[in-house]
């Protein structure tokens, strides 16, 4: 084999994304909170970025001091500033120069917030901190609680709290025992397997005074024993029950009343009793336990309909500040430039144009989402106008032909948005569904097939229940056409049982 070195030249094409294009990607991905967020973040960062306040007449009077040009030319502040770092920027750095000149010399004076807007802050900022909710008891909490008020002996109060600590959030136990219990000691010598088994002895008591907390149910360590720990001698049928749970809780899940009434003598009416008795249990004692708040959702898009009847979408960013370039530090740029201080001259042209991406970024988010929102609620009028059964087959690439971006771009303005219509809050990527073809060439999106099929298996007959492909043939005569496969998985996805588990066996008796 023969290794040489040596230089050879060669000519190829790849993408590379600018940082301005990834910033710019980022934003249009971000939900309006985080945009706020994402914003204030900036402009602690950026001492460059100012928040633009609405205009007063004090304000139109400062203006027109240092306005020198005429009514109709617009002024430099207005002019769009255009980041091009091939050219390093030249011809808008010199004009940031100009406009410092006609910053008042107590500019900066001026600028910092006053004692009484600090003061306000501050107190805004205490009402937002008293208006937090408080973090809910957790399920630990709650059962650690509930051991101080017995007397036990401390061997068994430590390994009870090793317990509580060790169930999921269900109130479940689903370590053994054996791993609770602390390793043991080597100095015990030939005394290890005996200590063991008596630390097993001890586990088991604090189990057994774990599993008599409330809530009823608390520390089983299965399905079975968490509904025979709800069992109380005061309830009716509570013998029946226990026979049920202890022996044929399989077989309930599975809907087989003839074989349970059959080894039980039971009748399928009692079962039915019985059944009925069940469903008052818990089986998941500790979900109730916890953060179980739902968080809010803040719409980015809202959608209006005309007097024409027409939909026009408008995009929720009233919460978003107005964002521009300090005139503070235009001067200070000035100022760098007029003493020959390179450094600080260079600092400000990078922070100006991280803040002019910004700025752009913002904006080509605002104009992107309402294009593609716009272009969405078109094509879904039927579902605004009629409700979510007529919903249409849609595709990102149809939004992307028609709005003229790439269909990642749509993706990104879809992400994590939310969209309210006369209809309620829907997430954007609602509108996106896929479908198949009626009988008649129509095309019918899956969610329509899914409300059809809902529809037929409310009106089956609970004594002879639809089989899959009896399911086939009923959406087959409403033009729906769809494999038997499809009807299986959405048939599971809609938590909706077997023909065989939904067969009501008290009206086959009848």
């Amino acid at each position: 084999m023969r290794l040489s070195l040596g230089q050879q030249m060669q000519l190829a094409q790849k993408q590379v994304l600018a940082p301005r294009m990834i910033q710019s990607m980022e934003i249009l991905q971000l939900p309006i909170m985080a945009l706020q967020e994402r914003i204030e973040q900036e402009m602690e960062d950026n001492p460059t970025l100012e928040q633009s306040e609405p205009a007063t007449e004090s304000d139109s009077e400062t203006t027109e001091t240092f306005d020198t040009e005429s009514p109709d030319a617009p002024s430099e502040s207005e002019k769009e500033l255009v980041v091009d770092e091939e050219h390093n920027n030249e011809d808008d750095f010199e004009r940031l120069l100009n406009m410092a000149e006609n910053l008042p010399d107590d500019y900066e004076e001026r600028s910092r917030p006053s004692r009484d807007q600090i003061e306000s802050e501050g107190d805004r900022q205490h009402d937002t901190m008293a208006n937090i909710s408080a973090r809910p008891e957790s399920l630990a909490d709650y059962l650690h609680h509930q051991l101080s008020w017995f007397e036990i002996e401390p061997d068994v109060r430590r390994m009870a709290e090793r317990i509580v600590y060790s169930l999921d959030s269900n109130g479940y136990l689903k370590t053994p025992l054996e791993e609770i219990i602390p390793p043991v000691s080597v100095e015990l010598n030939g005394n290890a397997e005996q200590h063991r088994t008596a630390q097993l002895a001890v586990a088991e008591k604090a189990l057994a005074v774990v599993q008599s907390l409330d809530p009823p149910g608390v520390g089983a360590r299965s399905l079975r024993e968490c509904l025979l720990l709800q069992l109380t001698s005061t309830m009716p049928m509570v013998d029946e029950l226990h026979t049920l749970i202890e022996d044929h809780l399989e077989d309930l899940e599975n809907n087989r009343l003839p074989q349970i009434s059959k080894k039980t003598g039971f009748s399928i009416e009692r079962i039915n009793e019985l059944w009925d008795e069940l469903r008052h249990l818990k089986p998941k004692p500790g979900a109730d336990y916890g953060d179980v708040s739902v968080p809010s959702v803040t719409p980015d898009v809202f959608v209006e309909r005309g007097e024409d009847g027409t939909y026009e979408v408008r995009l929720e960013d009233s919460q978003i500040p107005t964002l521009s370039i300090s005139p503070y530090h235009r001067k200070l740029l000035q100022q760098a430039a007029q003493q020959k201080d390179a450094e600080t001259r260079e600092y400000i042209k990078k922070k100006i144009n991280a803040a002019q991406w910004l700025i752009d970024a913002i904006e080509q988010r605002r104009s992107t989402i309402t294009r593609v929102s716009q272009a969405i609620v078109d094509h879904q009028t039927r579902f605004l106008d009629e409700g979510p059964e007529f919903i249409e087959p849609l595709k990102m690439q149809q939004i992307a032909d028609k709005v003229g971006v790439h269909v990642t771009t749509v993706s990104r303005a879809v992400d994590d948005k939310w969209i309210q219509t006369p209809r309620g809050i829907f997430p954007l990527k609602r509108f996106f569904v896929g479908g198949t073809t009626s009988a008649d060439g129509e095309e019918v999106a899956w969610d329509r097939v899914r409300l059809k099929l809902q529809e037929i298996v409310d009106n089956e007959d609970k004594k002879k229940p639809l089989s899959d492909d009896a399911l086939v043939a009923a959406l087959a005569a409403e033009g729906i056409t769809v494999a038997r496969r499809t009807v299986t998985k959405y048939r599971k996805a809609m938590s909706i049982p077997s023909s065989r588990q939904r067969r009501d066996w008290a009206a086959v008796e009848r």
